[in-house]
């Protein structure tokens, strides 16, 4: 007999987004990198000289894809996150196995794509298990809201499988059956009474 796979792992083995959406969402998510090292070097050399000069330099919150399993978690859950991005190939499974079902919750829309080294690509490390985009710029606003719309309907929306069926084995029926005799033979001893 062939074990059954829970449909809560599966669906990181058979639902991976296919290529070209996969395409389009890496394109976006290039467009809002993280800083390196060296930008952020010279990020601070600019700083340093316009306080020098002076000038008070602009500090503006940067929009960029946030990452880290706790991070992405604390967004989702604070409803900040607009987007989120899997890796389908994360050991162990455990470590995001409930993150589809949080998104889901709180209404944000996810999707599992291949490749946690390519997630990792993205904000300048080795691996990554999921990234979330909280804001976009507005040039960038109907691409993303295209990908919004595909991930609800393939993943928050999407069909939601339940198995086991509720089917008892024979001696819990037997069992159960036996049970719900004496719950009638007392209700009609109570009404001929």
């Amino acid at each position: 007999m062939r074990l059954k796979v829970p449909p809560v792992i599966n669906q990181f083995v058979t639902r991976a987004l296919d290529k070209n959406a996969a395409e389009t969402c890496f394109k976006l998510m290039m467009k809002y990198r993280p800083e390196d090292k060296k930008q952020k070097a010279e990020r601070l050399k600019a700083e340093a000289a316009a306080r020098e000069a002076g000038k008070e330099a602009e500090k503006k919150k940067p929009v960029v894809v946030k990452y880290g399993l706790n991070h992405i978690t604390t967004l989702v859950e604070t409803g900040k996150a607009q987007m989120v991005v899997i890796a389908h190939d994360v050991d162990p499974i455990e470590l995001v196995c409930w993150l589809p079902a949080l998104c889901k919750k709180m209404g944000v829309p996810y999707a599992i794509v291949k490749g946690k080294a390519r997630l990792g690509a993205i904000v300048h490390k080795k691996t990554a298990t999921a990234l979330a985009l909280t804001s976009v710029k507005n040039e960038d606003q109907r691409e993303f809201a295209k990908l919004v719309e595909s991930f609800k309907s393939q993943y928050n929306d999407g069909p939601r499988v339940n198995w086991g069926g509720h089917i008892l084995g024979m001696k819990s029926m037997h069992k159960q059956k036996k049970r719900e005799r004496a719950i009638a033979k007392e209700l009609a001893q109570r009404a001929g009474a």
